[in-house]
């Protein structure tokens, strides 16, 4: 069976919609054009400094960050096995930035977000991004398959948006050659999520870590 990327600019400005009656505009006097990461970083921890979320502004910002493989160099460790998280910035406790790397064919599994927001910039290479509902509540012995709403494809430069109201999502590089990168802010962090059978839609706790931290691989690692 054939899928069809939808175009994803209609789901991304239906996404941003959802949530624009919470924004609170705290960052009319900041810059939206950060000219390097470290630029994005001072942007994101002045956009944060009081606990309002400005959504447009954050994606605006992400969306605008360019930057280069230089900035991005320390975070890139890639492994074999599975997709690495990598902690560019803890945010002072209100955001977690980092670098996400997939090597060929790696993929995460269906997750929530723990009412946390969710940014997803592509930066080298494409991912497909898979959007679910939540599954339908019919009792303990109850398995239905996942109901999938979209699924969008991420080329270099392209920002995506989720949170809980929104639904669940999978993130995967679909080329069997080539790597990607992506870069990942979650306001604010956390350190465990539910994910997802698709077959099912039965759940369970993950608890997630980092591979590494400012470029130094963590001691589990």
């Amino acid at each position: 069976m054939t899928e069809t990327l939808l175009n994803t600019n209609m789901h991304d400005i239906h996404d941003i919609q959802l949530i624009r009656q919470k924004c609170v505009d705290n960052t009319a006097h900041l810059s939206t054009h950060p000219k390097s990461l470290n630029e994005l970083i001072e942007l994101l921890y002045e956009a944060f400094a009081t606990n309002d979320v400005n959504i447009d502004y954050v994606h605006t910002i992400m969306n605008n960050y360019k930057g280069n493989v230089k900035e991005w160099a320390p975070f890139l460790k890639f492994q074999p096995n599975k997709y690495t998280r990598n902690l560019v910035d803890a945010g002072n406790g209100k955001f977690n930035l980092m670098i996400l790397c997939w090597a060929e064919s790696q993929g995460s599994s269906i997750h929530d977000h723990t009412n946390s927001h969710c940014f997803m910039k592509c930066i080298q290479g494409t991912l497909v991004e898979t959007k679910y509902a939540w599954p339908k509540d019919g009792g303990e012995n109850t398995e239905t398959p996942m109901e999938i709403i979209s699924r969008t494809e991420l080329k270099d430069g392209k920002v995506a948006y989720i949170n809980d109201s929104i639904g669940l999502h999978r993130v995967e590089n679909p080329s069997h050659t080539d790597t990607a990168v992506t870069l990942h802010l979650y306001v604010p962090p956390y350190s465990h999520c539910s994910v997802f059978d698709e077959r099912t839609g039965r759940t369970k706790e993950a608890h997630v870590t980092f591979y590494s931290i400012n470029g130094l691989l963590t001691p589990s690692e």
